[in-house]
């Protein structure tokens, strides 16, 4: 909790100064894990806010998960704390930059505690309905590394009273030093997955859907504010989510299937279903 008053504490300092817009957010998460040798369930909690001055862009994020866990194999349950931290500086209408790094402060279970991630991108805006963004990530696991290489492409466009944005990424993923490692040897060298996500915003109404087609392990996510750093080899991701806005505040519902893989034991058809709440203030 004190992460989070910390975090609200640092918006209000810099909302003090003239700003063009910014938002906070909280949020709550449950999941489900079907046919997992080592997971059953767990809960997730969290605030992110974005602060918008000039031509400077500043979003940060906590999160906190408590995960029930099959005893045996593992002995205690899983408790995780995260902090993510991206800047982005626009140098024109065309061009901008970002900055990401992001930090698992706790994981009592998996190695990848302390994991540590960098990165740096370069978003192009060719016109105001298209643009183009590469960010590429570095992340420190401690016995081994993965250097990530996103794409991301926006479109925006409008359909009489409807706001509509499709957005296509990619995620290529090398491993780097993995092989003596029993948490990571049986994974692949090379990673490739892609996804499309299209969001639609009618009056005060909000719906959102994705679909993520191949192999993904130890990610970097949501443009450098998610990881998922145990060794989960997914390979299918679907989600959906409606919202409404009242006034500043927009409240939203997700649910997200997906399937994976326990690389350690080398468990297959591993389900998972994350159900997540969040509420919204735009200043």
């Amino acid at each position: 909790m004190h992460y989070i008053i910390l975090f609200l504490f640092t918006c209000q300092a810099l909302l003090a100064t003239q700003t063009i817009h910014s938002s906070v957010s909280v949020f709550a998460e449950s999941s489900e894990f079907s046919n997992s040798k080592q997971k059953t369930q767990g809960k997730l909690y969290g605030a992110q806010g974005d602060i918008h001055l000039d031509a400077h862009e500043i979003r940060a994020g906590f999160e906190e998960a408590h995960t029930h866990t099959k005893q045996p194999p593992l002995r205690e349950d899983l408790h995780t704390q995260k902090l993510f931290l991206r800047y982005g500086y626009a140098l024109s209408e065309a061009w901008s930059f970002n900055l990401n790094t992001l930090y698992v402060a706790k994981d009592n279970i998996a190695p990848t505690e302390h994991a540590k991630a960098y990165g740096a991108g370069v978003t192009f805006v060719p016109h105001k309905k298209l643009s183009l963004n590469l960010t590429q990530f570095h992340v420190d696991y401690g016995t081994f590394h993965t250097r990530q290489s996103d794409v991301q492409l926006d479109f925006k466009t409008r359909i009489d009273e409807v706001r509509l944005k499709l957005t296509s990424l990619t995620h290529y993923i090398a491993m780097e030093d993995y092989t003596h490692d029993p948490f990571s040897k049986n994974a692949d060298k090379n990673y490739l997955s892609s996804a499309l996500k299209l969001h639609l915003h009618y009056k005060t109404y909000h719906l959102g859907a994705a679909a993520y087609m191949g192999k993904r392990l130890f990610a970097v996510m949501d443009e450098g504010m998610k990881i998922q750093h145990h060794a989960m080899e997914f390979d299918r991701t679907y989600a959906a989510g409606l919202g409404k806005d009242f006034g500043n505040f927009t409240v939203r519902l997700q649910h997200v299937y997906q399937r994976a893989e326990e690389i350690p034991m080398q468990n297959k058809n591993v389900t998972v279903r994350n159900t997540k709440a969040i509420v919204n203030y735009r200043f």
